[in-house]
């Protein structure tokens, strides 16, 4: 199959440099006849989405044929997940008889519908984890979750051990959520890609024109947090924190979200949040890439205030545009912000309130700030990183290699 037409890997030379691209197409070279296949439960809404979007579509311009599934489910499914994600990440769940049968029918439905005879097979997080009890698995199936498992609900997390412990592989988005497994577990952090509407770069008047057509006020400086409507991500404790701070500094609150398909919770927590809604407390609920990227370009601050994050992928997307970051001191957040050199990461409304008014208030950090994030996602987390660990592990785990070997590369 021929390199398919856009962005390919030579466009990211600019960024990594001759040598690493380089590397990165020999090693696809030597895995073309293989076939893989991605399977999550949405196309959009949420950071899985966006980092399978385009990660088959760079993996496939190197020549590795690499499709994406999605699940079919009910609201009722969804809501199950939904509260088997919530547990993972350390919420209470009754766990009842209903909702395991009403989950493992519908993933044996599709896998009725799916026909995964793969040479790799990935599942991505909960929803479509039993996928491989029906199947006859000749070839090996990688479990990465997403989620932040430091503390997950034990009775959850033992249901689904029956189903991890027949993968071949768990991939994790940090060490600090390894688990006692007696399969191999990698640790891959996700990752941004550069050239995405969500994150390629806008002229002024581009930037201007988005805000302008939402109605957003660039009078004052902006606080912006982006992400899903959900409750992890304190968008409560977010608006708290801007009305301690605007006692102080003037400024503009922008809480942009979405509703993933598979997230039924998240209209609730949207329509909560609306008796919020003011003048300089503006909550919008779009799916528009262009207003992302633009209000992470024109804000003087974002914040990722979360209670628990797998990763955050947009604090990577905010840091890539040189605009300095708050998030939450939680899970993947961690390793991307080092407190007080590219962001900072703070446990508390009152701490939040005060970065806020300091970041506004001093020109200077907020440059230095913005130069440190921007260099740091250069270095670590581009999708380049995470394809070429991808890379790595798949040729590991072909048959005459060694899991082994993968995994005493990244562990």
């Amino acid at each position: 199959m021929d390199a398919i037409p856009g962005i390919g890997i030579k466009d990211y030379e600019k960024y990594i440099g001759a040598e690493t691209v380089r590397r990165i197409r020999d090693k696809a070279r030597q895995l073309r006849d293989l076939h893989i296949v991605n399977v999550n439960s949405t196309y959009y809404g949420g950071g899985v989405s966006q980092f399978l979007s385009s990660t088959t579509l760079l993996m496939n311009s190197l020549g590795i044929k690499t499709g994406w599934r999605v699940v079919h489910g009910s609201p009722d499914f969804f809501s199950v997940t939904k509260k088997f994600h919530n547990a993972l990440q350390g919420a209470d769940i009754n766990l009842t008889d209903r909702k395991i049968q009403l989950y493992e029918q519908v993933v044996y439905e599709n896998a009725l519908r799916n026909h995964l005879d793969h040479d790799i097979v990935f599942v991505h997080d909960p929803q479509p984890l039993p996928l491989i009890s029906h199947y006859r698995k000749d070839d090996p199936w990688i479990w990465r979750c997403h989620v932040d498992l430091t503390r997950p609900d034990k009775k959850v997390w033992d249901y689904l051990l029956r189903f991890i412990r027949r993968y071949d592989a768990v991939i994790l988005s940090s060490r600090d959520y390894r688990q006692d497994l007696d399969i191999p577990q990698v640790f891959f952090m996700p990752s941004i890609d550069p050239f995405t509407i969500t994150n390629k770069e806008l002229t002024e008047e581009e930037i201007d024109e988005r805000l302008e057509h939402y109605n957003i006020p660039t009078d004052l400086p902006l606080v912006v947090q982006i992400s899903r409507f959900d409750r992890w991500k304190d968008p409560e404790g977010v608006i708290e924190a801007f009305k301690i701070a605007r006692k102080k500094v003037a400024c503009t609150l922008v809480l942009l979200g979405n509703v993933a398909t598979d997230d039924p919770e998240g209209p609730a927590v949207y329509r909560s949040l609306m008796k919020n809604r003011e003048e300089r407390i503006i909550i919008i609920s779009r799916q528009d890439s262009a207003l992302v990227n633009a209000l992470q370009r024109r804000a003087a601050v974002v914040l990722q205030k979360s209670i628990r994050e797998g990763f955050g992928l947009t604090v990577a997307e905010a840091m890539w545009k040189g605009t300095p970051v708050i998030g939450g001191d939680v899970g993947g957040i961690r390793y991307q912000i080092r407190d007080g050199v590219n962001g900072f990461l703070v446990s508390s409304v009152e701490e939040a309130a005060d970065r806020i008014v300091q970041v506004i208030n001093d020109p200077d950090l907020r440059d230095r700030l913005g130069r440190e994030a921007h260099e740091s996602v250069r270095r670590n987390f581009l999708l380049t990183r995470s394809i070429e660990q991808d890379l790595d592990l798949i040729g590991a785990i072909k048959p005459e290699f060694r899991l082994s070997d993968a995994v005493k590369m990244y562990e």
